[in-house]
């Protein structure tokens, strides 16, 4: 006897379902309960939509963020650079010899100086555009301002990575992560003219915003659907709240959430229950297509979107427009002024 899908979509276990979280630059957010889809006893559910990837990426990902942090923290060398100013016992952590720390008044974060960050490939408007160094618009996303900086990131991305990794595989999630940061990358350099950026945050924005795309494209499965949304949402409304504080880059956070989105209905949309039971149907029986009707439309806007975004998005950078210009209102992602600071100089 054929199963429907409609049979299938009730009868999908816990373990077969499930979304995970994300963080970035100084988010205290963990990750949100996962969503709890319903039993299975089809012999081919446990086989076909049970199956796991080993997380490999994603731990190379941390553990590259990590290198990387101590090659500038090498490179840095505060105790030299110090001393040729003759300024002497500033650094922190002197016992570390050239790993040691820049002051807390310059860096608080317990990390290098700007100058090192901008050598080794920061984010910097100037250098993007008027010097064509757009390399940095990927560079930028594996150097952090600081232990603290990077800590909170790298906790993030093996909280969220991890279980999506294991989820959808290296590639599409790999994918959603680099172009993420990039995206980002582009969107802060669009806005931002007078400081420097780095940080992994915009391609952590973008995992979650592909865990939210991929909610609602894969939406059927889910039991408990409201419950699953409303958690990402909050997740989402926190981080981006964080942004606004001063020395933040929101417009990283808000590009990379915005691809990943994107990118999520292109790479995380699952196939229907019938299409992968297929080999246990009579023969004869009718299949529908592997994807749904809404899953393909979603597909194809949001592929439009992405490289039209993309397109325009570098044009106006490379062009030398600020993205302010055409954007009053914009500035307030990034930072509200307040009693306690202001954004003048942000």
């Amino acid at each position: 006897m054929a199963v429907g899908d409609d049979d299938l979509e009730n009868r999908m276990s816990a373990k077969d379902r499930g979304i995970g979280s994300r963080g970035g630059d100084r988010n205290r957010t963990g990750p949100p309960p996962l969503p709890v889809a319903l039993s299975s006893s089809t012999e081919f559910g446990d086989n076909a939509l049970s199956s796991r990837w080993t997380s490999w990426l994603v731990p190379m990902f941390v553990v590259a963020n990590v290198v990387v942090f101590v090659v500038a923290m090498f490179v840095n060398n505060c105790p030299k650079h110090f001393e040729s100013h003759r300024l002497r016992g500033h650094c922190v952590a002197r016992f570390l010899g050239r790993l040691s720390f820049e002051p807390l008044r310059t860096n608080p974060l317990f990390g290098p100086s700007s100058h090192t960050l901008e050598k080794l490939g920061a984010l910097e408007w100037s250098k993007v555009v008027e010097k064509k160094e757009g390399w940095r618009l990927l560079t930028c996303i594996w150097l952090h301002a600081g232990v603290i900086h990077l800590g909170a990131n790298m906790l993030s991305l093996i909280f969220i990575g991890i279980r999506l990794e294991q989820q959808f595989g290296f590639v599409r999630i790999g994918v959603i992560y680099l172009f993420s940061g990039i995206g980002g990358s582009v969107l802060s350099s669009l806005f931002i003219r007078n400081s420097i950026s780095v940080g992994a945050s915009g391609a952590l924005f973008g995992l979650l915003g592909s865990m939210l795309s991929e909610l609602f494209t894969n939406w059927t499965i889910y039991s408990n659907k409201i419950a699953a949304l409303l958690t990402l949402l909050f997740v989402i409304l926190i981080n981006l709240a964080i942004g606004i504080l001063p020395h933040v880059d929101n417009f990283a956070h808000v590009g990379g959430f915005v691809t990943g989105f994107l990118l999520g209905f292109i790479l995380l949309a699952r196939p229907q229950f019938k299409w992968l039971a297929r080999v246990h149907m009579p023969q004869g029986t009718p299949l529908r297509y592997k994807y749904k009707p809404y899953q393909y439309l979603l597909w194809l806007l949001s592929l439009v979107l992405l490289i039209a975004g993309f397109v325009v998005a570098l044009l106006m950078l490379f062009r030398g427009e600020n993205g302010n210009d055409h954007c009053r209102w914009c500035r307030y992602l990034r930072c509200v002024p307040t009693s306690s600071w202001r954004c003048d100089d942000i």
